[in-house]
């Protein structure tokens, strides 16, 4: 990060200036030591929070979810200490695994808002830090897609079993088959329900404009792959498009993912929506539960999470294999790890576009 154009966080409608510094290796068994020196206050405006005045001073609430009360607290306790002996403020925090609100009280309202305002960008900082719960996405898993995918499936067993890394342990669940809009961290079921809110309200603010209340008809067909080598495949995808020739599902894709990116349920990972349905993944081999974070992050995991596979004659095999139409006719917020009764996974709430 350059000195003179630092890192900005959105938090709460306002923009903060992330400080510069040191890089320290992050444990996730371990709670997280936060560190804010008194210089930050200059940033922080009086306006930013509703904090409320009582009897003996001011008082602001907050509501965190449960699982991330630890690094509020810190190791030994030595966050929370360390936050309230430079706000000169108090902090109380609900008993672990007990949803509720975290409250911050003081005899200065500027210590309040000093107090809420480190807490906000630590919590800002852990939450990149965990891993997804919840994402967005069209269901790709119709009958005759399923079906073209085993054909396919089928047959590159059939003709490229012999490639380096090739095994049947690569491949999608076909009922699980889907495209992935963007990833979430919902940590409580007030976070599902905003979650769910915000995807309905999307549909009066463009959602109809952009579909005219209709499915959205695609054929997915040919493949392509992640990483820069295709002998080095990590990650084959199936390519969508829209059948009559339209940009509306890649408009659709990147309306969603910008307004709950402003909403702050969503980070921002590109400009633009990579649309591609995963076909086969070299993370499938030693878990095949497993999803890639993002499109971003299938070049970037771990070399000991992936054993590579070379798939350049699938590529070319298999360049315009069609996998079938379909019709896409809601957005799910979808539950990550888990399974409903038709093999999809669980739905948490869901955007019809008819």
């Amino acid at each position: 990060m350059e000195v003179l154009r630092p890192t900005l966080i959105r938090i709460g409608g306002r923009i903060y200036r992330k400080n510069l510094v040191q890089e320290q290796t992050y444990h996730p068994e371990e709670e997280e030591d936060f560190c804010a020196g008194p210089g930050d206050r200059a940033d922080e405006p009086c306006d930013a929070f509703a904090v409320e005045e009582t009897e003996k001073g001011f008082r602001c609430r907050v509501e965190v979810p449960s699982p991330l009360y630890k690094y509020i607290i810190g190791k030994k306790g030595e966050t929370k200490k360390r936050l309230e002996t430079e706000t000169r403020t108090s902090i109380s925090i609900p008993r672990p695994g007990v949803e509720g609100e975290i409250v911050i009280t003081g005899e200065q309202r500027s210590g309040v808002v000093s107090a809420r305002t480190r807490l906000d960008v630590l919590l800002e900082s852990v939450r990149k830090k965990q891993p997804f719960t919840h994402f967005l996405s069209f269901a790709l898993n119709q009958p005759v897609v399923q079906e073209r995918f085993l054909q396919f499936k089928e047959q590159v067993l059939e003709k490229c079993s012999k490639d380096p890394g090739v095994s049947s342990s690569l491949f999608q669940n076909p009922a699980k088959l889907h495209l992935t809009l963007g990833t979430l961290v919902l940590l409580s079921e007030q976070e599902i329900r905003r979650a769910c809110e915000l995807l309905r309200r999307c549909k009066d603010d463009f959602v109809d404009q952009i579909t005219g209340g209709s499915p959205l008809v695609v054929e997915v067909a040919g493949v392509e792959y992640m990483n820069d080598d295709p002998t080095m495949t990590d990650v084959l995808y199936a390519k969508v498009h829209m059948k009559d020739g339209s940009d509306r599902l890649q408009v659709l894709a990147d309306k969603l993912v910008e307004r709950f990116v402003a909403s702050g349920l969503m980070l921002k990972e590109w400009d633009r929506v990579k649309l591609h349905a995963t076909v086969m993944n070299t993370l499938f081999r030693k878990d095949p539960s497993a999803e890639e974070r993002s499109s971003s992050a299938a070049g970037k995991s771990s070399c000991k999470e992936r054993e590579s596979f070379n798939g350049q004659n699938i590529l070319k095999l298999f360049e315009n294999f069609s996998f079938g139409e379909v019709q896409l006719d809601s957005v799910r917020l979808s539950q990550r790890f888990s399974s409903d009764a038709s093999g999809y996974y669980a739905t948490s709430g869901q955007l019809t576009l008819s």
